[in-house]
């Protein structure tokens, strides 16, 4: 289960970009053919964030349709499954262009408490 040390990267890219505040939310990018299985990952991602500014925070994951450039035609398109192939003209010499992706691509991060002191 690649998902667990998914989790754990962006956890600990998260972690670093809180800098200790409470996050709200993680979104990630996640290429197509990087085959995630987004429930794994949501499940992984609550199990690896216990304990850490990411406890509690949703998960939110945009799958990346994979896409191409044909070096025969020139031709880019989506890549719909494998062989990974040119949708004009069949080719299978392709240049990847978008799916292979995993990022963070933002954090929703709470406001800190403001502390008060009352005075006499």
């Amino acid at each position: 289960m690649h998902e667990l040390s998914i989790a754990e990267s962006v956890v600990r890219v998260a972690t670093c970009h809180a800098r200790g505040r409470p996050v709200a939310k993680v979104a990630v990018k996640a290429g197509h053919l990087r085959q995630i299985v987004p429930s794994a990952l949501e499940f992984a991602f609550e199990l690896v964030a216990v304990g850490t500014e990411l406890e509690g925070a949703e998960l939110e994951i945009e799958d990346v349709p994979a896409a191409g450039i044909c070096r025969a035609c020139g031709i880019e398109s989506e890549l719909d499954g494998f062989p990974l192939s040119c949708r004009s003209c069949g080719g299978l010499d392709i240049e990847v262009t978008r799916g292979e992706e995993l990022l963070v691509d933002s954090l929703e991060i709470e406001e800190e408490p403001v502390l008060t002191t009352r005075g006499a």
